[in-house]
């Protein structure tokens, strides 16, 4: 919940209008200004505060603890102007609230953050557990000093600036990667480890178990083994036992889910300490054991059993870890300009360590990119080969993020990307801007109703197949999107198509033209079937053709929602 803090009727206004806008916000406005902040600070995870940021900072200072557990607290000045990441940039989330309060008010967001500042990610932003020198490390990352990553596989972190490497000197500051407890050493370098969520512990536990014989079962299996119970990702269980209240209570102990998997698919799993006991009370003959393994991974701790004095053990544990798993992100970046690029594809090109594509859309993301990412790009006519060189990267545990125009499952690279990938990568969709969205919001309103898009390239699809489609749409009275229409080599198809759309539609069809969307070039018009001069497409334009309601209102192109047209 976001807390709002007012002092006058321009920040109320304000206030009132950001709540309306992003949602999930709470105007406290009871009592005294600081008596208003000192309540939201206790109710809430972030505060916006419509007051001058010297004021903001004497009222807070007498409430603040620490910066992993303070709230997050942007300042706007009553003009509207700046928005200020106050307190709290990454712990508190106040960076990023900073842009989505600026984006809401039509403000300019301030972020003084070094790192956000540089474009080197923040090791205390990945989502991970951090312990140790933040600060010193983080100062070496900044000022170009050397810096040694110890990693113990292949993780998918943001890229990294080049001054950070496996070869860095010894005494260099050191970021380590690893689920893996070390000891302390007064002579090391600076280091601060990152705890990646690679462990996961399958429980097992009598009707009744106490929670602190579960929880210290947990935890003395882990610290004997030398594993941090920050790399712990879940716990895991038969089904039987997902209403157990010490596994519930030992999860949230530990700041993770309890997963049930049902008995049937445990006892599928082949374990080296099976037991009858278990397979009479809940149907498999292992639950800590298969619970952790069963989504593969190397078993570290075998089924262990409490040890309470006195009465028999009521719990037992299974430690397993998990391979790294790579990530591949199908990023569209829309139709051309900057302002049509989604903020979660921005977020997902500064989440990369390596960016792949195609050059000339490299070329307009460059500079949105960290500092240190790899970049693979090739030119035009080898999508399949990007393809797999993008899943190749993930496969080894990468970041990599797969660019394309408009939206990457349309006419683009998610296609022979998810040919390719396999169960062993994460894959994250990011939705793009397409381009039959995008020259309709030129033309008009053309795709009010039922439409479909078709490509004219006979490349990769026998023309036969094209025009089988074209035909069906035109019987159907589809409004047509047509990309890839014509180019120097292919100079025939689009007159075709439009001849047989004419089959089914009056001469006087609206037909819209836009040719290079949102860039430079941009050209739009609206004309009719009868009328379009097909020479002044491209491949870089979309032709519209509507349907036999579509007409044309003040030079744009309107299909009603209804079957009946009004006039």
């Amino acid at each position: 919940m976001i807390g709002l803090i007012a002092a006058t009727a321009a920040g109320r206004r304000a206030a009132l209008d950001l709540a309306e806008s992003v949602g999930g916000c709470v105007l406290y406005e009871e009592g005294t200004v600081a008596a208003s902040l000192a309540r939201a600070w206790e109710e809430c995870g972030q505060l916006v505060c419509f007051l001058a940021a010297g004021a903001v900072v004497r009222l807070a200072a007498p409430l603040l603890t620490d910066k992993r557990g303070d709230p997050g607290v942007v300042c706007v000045d009553e003009g509207r102007r700046f928005a200020v990441a106050l307190l709290g940039g990454h712990g508190g989330g106040a960076n990023a609230l900073a842009g989505v309060v600026a984006a809401a008010l039509g403000a300019t967001p301030v972020v003084t953050t070094a790192t956000d500042a540089t474009g080197v990610p923040g090791l205390d932003t990945l989502g991970w557990h951090t312990e140790g020198d933040l600060a010193a490390v983080t100062r070496a990352l900044l000022d170009g000093d050397p810096v040694r990553l110890a990693a113990d596989a292949t993780y998918p972190l943001p890229a990294l600036p080049a001054n950070v490497g496996a070869d860095a000197p010894a005494d260099a500051p050191v970021i380590a990667v690893t689920d893996r407890l070390g000891q302390a050493d007064p002579a090391a370098p600076a280091t601060v480890t990152l705890r990646p969520r690679t462990l996961v512990v399958g429980v097992g536990a009598s009707r009744g178990a106490p929670v602190e014989e579960v929880l210290g079962l947990v935890e003395a299996a882990l610290a004997d083994a030398g594993l941090s119970r920050h790399s712990v990702s879940c716990l895991a269980t038969v089904d039987a036992k997902a209403d157990e209240p010490a596994l519930l209570a030992a999860a949230t102990a530990l700041g993770v889910e309890l997963v049930a998997h049902p008995a049937e698919r445990l006892a599928a799993v082949p374990v080296p300490n099976p037991s009858s006991a278990p397979l009479a009370a809940v149907g498999t003959p292992s639950v800590a054991e298969a619970a952790a393994l069963v989504g593969g991974g190397e078993l570290l701790v075998a089924k262990r059993k409490s040890a309470p004095e006195g009465r028999p053990a009521m719990a037992t544990v299974a430690v397993v870890r998990r391979a790294p798993r790579g990530r591949l992100a199908l990023v569209g970046l829309g139709p051309g300009s900057r302002d049509l690029l989604t903020p979660r594809a921005r977020a997902e090109l500064r989440r990369a360590s390596v960016v792949v594509g195609l050059d000339q859309y490299l070329d307009q993301v460059r500079d949105l990119l960290r500092p240190g990412t790899r970049i693979e790009e090739t030119g035009l006519g080898a999508e399949e080969a990007r393809a797999r060189s993008a899943v190749r990267l993930a496969a080894e545990g990468h970041a990599v993020a797969l660019i394309g125009s408009g939206d990457a499952g349309v006419y683009a690279m998610a296609s022979p990307a998810l040919a390719e990938a396999g169960p062993d990568i994460d894959v994250v969709g990011v939705p793009g801007v397409t381009a039959a969205l995008a020259a309709s919001s030129l033309l008009g309103a053309p795709l009010g109703h039922d439409h479909v898009s078709i490509s004219l390239s006979d490349l990769h699809t026998p023309w036969e197949v094209i025009e089988r489609r074209v035909r069906a749409a035109a019987e159907a009275d589809l409004v047509v999107t047509f990309y890839n229409p014509r180019s120097r080599g292919r100079d025939w198809q689009l007159p075709k198509a439009l001849g047989l759309l004419a089959e089914h539609r009056d001469p006087a069809t609206p037909v819209g033209v836009a040719h290079a969307i949102s860039r430079p070039d941009e050209w739009s018009t609206v004309t009719t079937l009868a009328e379009l001069d097909v020479t002044t497409v491209d491949m870089t334009t979309v032709v519209v053709v509507g349907n036999t309601a579509t007409r044309a209102v003040a030079g744009r192109m309107v299909t009603p929602r209804g079957y009946r047209w009004q006039t």
